[in-house]
This record gives C-alpha cells, structure tokens and sequence, in this order.
C-alpha cells in the first residue's frame, strides 16, 4: 500500500527500510532459478553464502542458507552449476539490502536442461526463427569477418590460422568474451551486436571450442538467438565439435561443426581458387579454340566452292545460256516473221484477185446511176437514161437506147 508523504513530512530512513521488509516478508517463499556464480563456505560456519545470476540478464540476488542445505548438494553443487532454490525473500533494514534464505537447494540436471531446450527450441521454431528462408547467403570473398571468441582459446587461434593460411589478406574483428559462465550470454550479445553495427563487417563467426551440455548452455539461451535473428549481417554458428548442436547452429544463416570448419567455409582457399581460375581459363581457351577451329574449316570449305574459286564462271555460264536464248530468240521470230509474209503474201494474191479492179482489168465494166447506185439488171434503168461507165483505165458517159 502506497505511504502518504511529502516535502514536509517525510520518512525517517529506518521506517522506509522496516516498510520495504514487510512488503517483502509478505511476498513468501518462492522457487527461482539461476546459475551460481560466488559460493562462500567458510570452515566451522553454519551459514553458507552464495549469488544467484540470471545468465540471462545482468541481474544477480544473494543467497543464503544453513550449511545442512548445502552439504545435501555440496557434491554435485559448484560455481557456475545451475539450481533451483526453494527460498524466502529477505530485507536486511540496517543496510538496506536483499537477499534469499534457502530452504532447499536443487541442482538442474542434464535431462531436464535438455527438455527446456527442446521446449524452447520449438517455441522459437514456431514463430519462425530457424526458418530456410530468413538465411542470407554468405559473401564469397569476405573482405573482413567479425569474430567472437574467448580470450586466447584454441577457437581463436583455429579460425584465424586456418582463414589466414587458406586466404592471406582477409582481416578480422574480433571481440573476446566469455565462452562459459554467468557473464557469456551478454557479452556474447553486445559482442555480437557490436558487429553488426559495423558496415565493413560482412560476415560474423561466433566460435567456441568443445565442451560439456552445461559449458554450451549460453549458446542456447533465448536472448541470444532472438540477438543473431534481428542481424543484418550474416552469422556463422561454430560451438563445439559436430555432434554439438546449441539452439544458435538453427537459428545462424550457417553452421560449422567446428571453428576450423568455420575457417574453410567462410574464406575461400587461394590455392583452389588459382586452379579453378587456371582451369577455367584453359577451359575457355579450348572453347576459343574449338569455335576458331570450326570457323576456319567453314571458311576453307567456303572458299573451295567453285563460285569463291572461279567467280566469272556463274557469269559466262549465265553469259552464254543468256546468248542460245537470245539467238534461239531471233530463230523462232525470223521464222514467226517467214510464216506471216508468206500468208500476207497469199492473203494479198487472194485479195487482187478477188477485187473489183481486177475484174474490171479483164474488160468489165461497172454502170452506175446518176446517184451512184450501181445497174445489176436491165429493168434498173430506162430510155435514154444516162449512165456513167466505170472502166479500168477510167469513166465515161452512156446513154441507154432500147
């Protein structure tokens, strides 16, 4: 319940202490879970000291408990395990600070960790975190490569020594972090976000070398993976050996069974790339070759054609077949020619013949009236009606006389 207070009535620091205890002594037991992280037994103490830290977030509690809690646990219990702890919220008012009273201490087992991680593998599954098609293909020659490692491990030393042998002039950023422990997921993060931010960047290697279920833990919490999801920049999963399989190996745009692997698939090898250079080259200078060859032999079979060889040869062929039509021309028209003279010449005889020119040539003699008509019979004309005689050399009058 809010307190009234004010400029003028304010409250003493002791009585804000004992209120915030009672708000917290009426919370009651609870079961929290976290990764320890100090762990106090102090010879001949009855009270062991410890702090729980969500690996999570930068967020720790101190705990406290009598030391038959923890001994029914000393044995599978250190730094760094997992627990779940059966504990009561405490508020210690004279320096105002909170902890935990255990009552029960239980650590996480393997089997149950793995069945969270199933658990929350699926969960991210469905809202398609570890889907094919969010996965960006990596460039081929990464001019330079982000790197998250620990300080001076063998990840480091594997990555960089493989990448600078297969590729000598590729450049690294690196960032170091915690591989294990309670500080490894939020500097794996920042470290990650980190380089992303950087435009230069074109590709993130986040490497770890082998160890156990709890040692991968980090690289399978939620805040992680959701941090890799949302970069721009392409990501490279390279945790452990190959069995291996920290829920960052899904959702990365590729994984690597190990930072060696990492190493070969991310820089191309100089070497291989001279030879598959040389044998393109010698594979396109055949294909040169081979074209070049095919058109020289269909440029030779070209000029061995009679018409490239002797190119007048059409000409004087055409020439003379041109020369027999015309002749072969003027023949059939001389004789069309022939043909029509000789039956003009026929037609013509046959014409004089048959003209009235003719017959009067032969002594006859055509009569005609004064208005042209011509006598064919006697009882045409009268008594000294006069006519007019037509003659071959001429005309002259006549009169009849019955």
């Amino acid at each position: 319940m809010a307190v009234n207070t004010s400029a003028d009535t304010p409250l003493p620091v002791g009585e804000v202490s004992r209120l915030i205890g009672g708000w917290i002594d009426r919370l009651g037991a609870v079961w929290v879970e976290g990764q320890i992280t100090q762990l106090s037994r102090r010879p001949g103490a009855g009270v062991v000291f410890l702090t729980l830290r969500d690996p999570s977030y930068d967020i720790s509690v101190s705990v406290t408990c009598y030391r038959q809690v923890f001994d029914a646990v000393a044995d599978v219990v250190g730094e760094g395990a997992r627990v779940v702890v059966h504990a009561k919220p405490e508020w210690y008012a004279p320096r105002g600070q909170l902890s935990l009273r255990a009552a029960e201490i239980r650590p996480v087992g393997v089997g149950e960790l793995l069945a969270r991680l199933e658990q929350l593998k699926k969960s991210l599954a469905a809202e398609g975190l570890f889907a094919a098609d969010r996965k960006k293909p990596l460039p081929f020659l990464p001019q330079l490569i982000g790197l998250v490692c620990g300080r001076a491990s063998a990840a480091e030393r594997d990555v960089l020594e493989n990448a600078r042998h297969r590729w000598p002039h590729v450049r690294f950023e690196v960032r170091n972090v915690a591989v294990q422990g309670v500080h490894a997921v939020p500097q794996v993060v920042q470290a990650v976000k980190e380089l992303d931010e950087i435009d230069d960047v074109d590709v993130i290697i986040v490497a770890r070398g082998g160890g156990s279920v709890e040692d991968l833990l980090p690289f399978s919490d939620e805040q992680l993976v959701r941090a890799v999801a949302a970069c721009r920049t392409p990501v490279v999963s390279a945790i452990g050996h190959e069995p291996d399989t920290p829920l960052l190996d899904y959702v990365a745009d590729l994984r690597a069974s190990t930072p060696t692997d990492a190493a070969k698939k991310v820089v191309p090898d100089v070497g291989e790339e001279l030879e598959r250079v040389r044998m393109l080259r010698g594979r396109a200078r055949r294909c040169v070759e081979a074209l070049v060859e095919r058109e020289e032999r269909g440029l030779a079979h070209a000029l061995a054609r009679p018409s490239i060889q002797d190119p007048h040869r059409m000409i004087d062929e055409r020439e003379q077949q041109v020369t027999a039509l015309v002749e072969r021309s003027r023949r059939t028209l001389g004789h069309l020619l022939d043909r029509a003279d000789s039956e003009l010449t026929h037609t013509h005889a046959r014409v004089v013949a048959l003209s009235p020119a003719a017959t009067l040539q032969r002594g006859y003699a055509v009569l005609q009236k004064s208005d042209g008509h011509v006598v064919r019979a006697p009882g045409e004309v009268t008594a000294e009606e006069a006519l007019r005689a037509r003659v071959a050399e001429g005309e002259f009058n006549v009169r009849v006389d019955v």
